[in-house]
């Protein structure tokens, strides 16, 4: 078994966001911060090797110099200071953990223009060691420059809100209408509606980073990632249509994408189908990998909580509301689709 080294991006720069004014990754779910969770969690996957994560170094040593939180680390845990940007958090801690680097970092040499990395975010409290363990495998089955995480509409079931029927209130209509119901919040979210499916991001990228040729795309990707918002929407075609590789394939599966999405939101679930039949997975493949020149892939995994980051202020007070059930849902679902921890392990 090929195991990799994950770096967890915790990092509160540029286009990172802020919830409740402070930096997201060290708000508390179940009195441990997010990037605990996520860090955490991965000392249970078998294919990750060690743990890397970059942010603000200050905070980071004290949210692991925490008894409860070091007792839990079993896997070599290395915290880098944070860097500019995303690309420069990833790219310059790259270069720290290759055999042999100091502190400072080196270049890959040979062969290590294909070592892999596990990359994924902090905010991901609701992540399980089975899921993160089958996309590694399946991305390093597929032996890819860029494996990319989605997950299956199915699969986020769990995170819908609900209503649960009330206990009785009395006798009277009014009694009768008031217990009607008691809601339970969720998480509403947007699907790429492809054509093999309607699909969500799951937060997990294992990447040879050495061989990204056009790396430094994700980035401006990464940034105008929010794509409800107009300006967004116009700035990122704006941006892909001016590239030299890759840009008008990218335009024209961008578009798609949105109109699709559109429908789908608004309702319109024919026009949606309709459109998502002229988006096949492998043709925005084959679109990606010509804009970053490298052989880029979506890895498909049928685990949901890998695809849930917070991100705004609501979804941070629905995921407290409901983060033992979630979490305990997303435990059974895991189990039983691809089995219990390996013995020894436990569930952090």
């Amino acid at each position: 078994m090929q195991a990799v080294p994950a770096v967890v991006t915790a990092g509160d720069r540029r286009a990172a966001k802020a919830v409740y004014g402070e930096s997201k990754v060290y708000l508390e779910l179940a009195g441990r911060p997010l990037v605990a969770h996520t860090v955490l969690e991965l000392q249970w996957v078998p294919e990750v090797s060690e743990v890397w994560v970059v942010g603000d170094a200050e905070r980071l040593e004290a949210v692991f110099a925490e008894p409860d939180v070091r007792a839990q680390i079993a896997k070599p845990l290395h915290i880098v200071g944070q860097f500019r940007n995303l690309y420069e958090n990833a790219w310059e801690t790259f270069r720290r953990l290759l055999p042999g680097a100091d502190v400072s970092g080196r270049d890959p040499v040979g062969s290590q223009d294909d070592f892999p990395v596990l990359y994924l975010s902090a905010d991901i409290p609701f992540a399980t060691a089975q899921e993160v363990s089958l996309f590694v495998r399946r991305g390093l089955e597929i032996d890819c420059d860029y494996a990319f995480g989605l997950v299956t509409k199915e699969a986020m079931a769990d995170f819908a809100p609900v209503s649960l029927p009330a206990g009785p209130q009395g006798s009277s209509q009014a009694g009768q209408r008031e217990s009607s119901a008691v809601a339970l919040p969720g998480i509403q979210m947007a699907y790429f509606n492809l054509l093999e499916g309607r699909y969500r991001t799951s937060n997990l990228h294992l990447v040879k980073p050495a061989r990204i040729a056009n790396r430094y795309y994700v980035e401006e990707m990464f940034e105008h990632r929010y794509q409800k918002q107009f300006h967004n929407i116009v700035g990122l075609a704006f941006q892909l249509v001016r590239k030299e590789e890759g840009g008008f394939p990218i335009l024209y599966y961008y578009t798609l994408i949105h109109l699709a999405g559109l429908a789908d939101r608004w309702g319109w679930t024919s026009l949606a189908d309709g459109i998502r039949t002229w988006i096949p997975v492998r043709g925005i493949e084959e679109a990606i990998s010509g804009l970053l020149r490298s052989d880029f892939r979506f890895v498909v995994t049928d685990i949901g909580g890998c695809a849930i980051d917070i991100d705004n202020q609501k979804d941070f007070d629905t995921a407290t509301v409901r983060f033992e059930q979630w979490k305990a849902q997303q435990r059974e679902r895991a189990t039983a689709l691809y089995g219990a921890l390996p013995a020894g392990q436990s569930e952090s």
